[in-house]
């Protein structure tokens, strides 16, 4: 009997040895509309260096009243800590709201419903197989453009899908949707005949030379220029969802304008929502560089275009998305880029491009976004006027994200 009891207390005593308080925050976090429309989908990110935790954070819930919101937390500096806490609101037009954060240092398998995918797949050409892969990085001489799956990483919201085309290049490329919802986990950017029976989208732009959706390009005073020599890139994903896709292009050594830059373009895409949020940045503040980006001048002069003069500019036209031309119609499409106007010099046109040249002197980064819309979509915009009015709504939201305020 005493045997027994000794057991049951060095049992008891490990089980009480190994146990450990939960350490957890608890945030309010007020949200405020100041625009005249009703934000949908509008992001709240928090740094979690901001939040007071002294804890490693690695689950939160988010609540709006008793509700619990889909959130996620992402590591953006890949040392597995994470650094912010992402989840989307609608927010009526000057209201204000309050939600709750519990941030907790114990992990969870709780799981929302995704509304945000991303991908990137090396391929095995012998096997006719692919590999998911979360980063690579080459020399600069190295042509991978065909070595990983859909030329780049692939990510969607319900809305569209892009891919980020991994060469000298890096054009944002886009996948035009008939129907809301996520298709590039089955159609893998070319979905099959039977797919497209069934209203699956597919490419809707061929891009060429041109800086295709809002792609961040180099400017020689006369036309935009590709990312090139560098010495290594590296594409990666940083964030699959529930909530938002985080995809990071980062070149090194990049021999532009008598600099060597290291330069990070980062894609942030959001659930419910069409456009990107690129932001730019370096290891060291810029000179003088001047760079461009804008949209693609989709069929020459037949295109359709329309600009504020101050940083927003769009086009609207109609061409063969591939070169097959017998197999696929022409596609229909409209891009809109908005660059905020501290950083814009002026306007200006290449044969392939309407553009905006940009700089940001003694600073490390900046941003700009950009977004497009197929005329496939039934949930989309019929006409250029329709497109080019929606243009000019999307930046007057933009200039007013939601006033977020943090109370322990």
């Amino acid at each position: 009997m005493k045997k027994i009891i000794y057991i049951l207390c060095c049992l008891l005593g490990t089980t009480v040895s190994t146990m450990r308080a939960q350490n957890t925050l608890m945030l309010t976090v007020e949200a405020e509309n100041t625009w005249t429309q009703t934000q949908t989908d509008a992001p709240i990110v928090l740094r979690l260096s901001e939040t007071g935790a002294t804890f490693q954070v690695r689950s939160a819930i988010v609540k709006d009243g008793e509700t619990e919101i889909p959130s996620q937390l992402d590591d953006l500096d890949g040392d597995m800590r994470a650094d912010e806490l992402a989840f989307v609101v609608t927010l009526p037009a000057q209201t204000k709201k309050s939600y709750t954060v519990t941030l907790s240092d114990e992990k969870s398998n709780h799981t929302y419903p995704a509304r945000v995918y991303a991908e990137m797949m090396i391929r095995d050409t012998k096997k006719g197989k692919h590999s998911p892969i979360q980063s690579v990085t080459v020399p600069g001489t190295t042509n991978f453009y065909n070595t990983v799956l859909h030329h780049g990483p692939a990510f969607e919201s319900e809305l569209v899908a892009y891919r980020i085309y991994f060469n000298q290049k890096q054009t944002v490329d886009p996948y035009g949707k008939f129907n809301k919802g996520l298709e590039i986990k089955e159609s893998q950017f070319y979905p099959t005949d039977e797919q497209l029976a069934r209203g699956f989208g597919d490419d809707v732009l061929l891009v060429g030379n041109s800086c295709g959706i809002g792609t961040l390009k180099g400017w020689d005073g006369q036309k935009a220029t590709h990312i090139e020599p560098i010495a290594f890139r590296t594409e990666c994903i940083l964030a699959y969802g529930p909530v938002r896709t985080i995809v990071d292009v980062e070149v090194k050594g990049w021999q532009y304008q008598g600099s060597e830059l290291n330069m990070t373009n980062r894609y942030i895409l959001y659930a419910g929502h069409r456009d990107l949020r690129v932001e730019t940045f370096f290891d060291q503040p810029l000179d003088k560089q001047t760079f461009c980006t804008g949209v693609q001048n989709i069929m020459g002069n037949e295109t359709l275009s329309d600009s504020d003069h101050r940083g927003l500019v769009g086009s609207w036209g109609r061409h063969w998305p591939v070169n097959d031309t017998v197999k696929y119609a022409k596609e229909t499409i409209g891009i809109a880029t908005y660059i905020p106007q501290r950083y814009v010099q002026k306007e200006v046109a290449d044969k392939d491009n309407f553009l905006y040249t940009l700089s940001a002197p003694s600073e490390k980064g900046f941003c700009h976004y950009t977004m497009f819309t197929s005329r496939k979509e039934t949930f989309g915009f019929a006409t250029p006027a329709e497109w080019f009015a929606y243009m000019y709504i999307w930046k007057e939201g933009l200039e007013h994200p939601l006033h977020i305020r943090l109370k322990k």
